[in-house]
């Protein structure tokens, strides 16, 4: 595991009238502060990907569909410089993903409907100067290949 990734299994309450899953608390040992919660959705087979932040944390969830959550540790001074960690993630495999900063992630909606995911990220978004680093989702260093593996 790239050093500073965490990862929590969540549990799914159902009942008669539906289901409740907590995300993150802040009783959680991995919980750090809170910047924002938002939503973003992915197409099938869209890879969204690569970024990374110097400052916040991404505490990523996926809660309708399924993605291929994709992380690469490109932090010169980390004791996993070069890793490369792959989680499959959402309805069948509910996951949080805590992703520190310096790491590369991004995701590839491997779902036939439309993956929605929940990020928390540790800070708000600023809009003058974003906290993003983003490289191109096939074309860079990182050694991933976001094509699907049959056989």
């Amino acid at each position: 595991m790239i050093d500073g990734v965490k990862t929590k299994n969540l549990r799914v309450i159902p009942d008669e009238r539906g289901r409740l899953m907590e995300i993150l608390r802040n009783d959680d040992e991995l919980f750090i502060k809170f910047g924002q919660v938002y939503m973003t959705t992915t197409y099938p087979g869209v890879v969204k990907a690569w970024h990374k932040h110097k400052i916040q944390s991404d505490n990523v969830c996926c809660v309708h569909g399924m993605i291929k959550l994709g992380l690469y540790d490109s932090r010169q001074d980390s004791p996993t410089h070069g890793e490369v960690n792959q989680f499959t993630i959402g309805v069948h495999n509910p996951m949080l993903v805590q992703i520190p900063p310096g790491v590369q992630h991004g995701w590839m909606c491997v779902s036939e409907e439309e993956a929605v995911i929940v990020n928390i990220p540790t800070e708000v978004y600023n809009y003058k100067s974003p906290d993003e680093y983003r490289l191109h989702p096939h074309q860079n260093e990182i050694p991933y290949d976001w094509e699907r593996k049959d056989g």
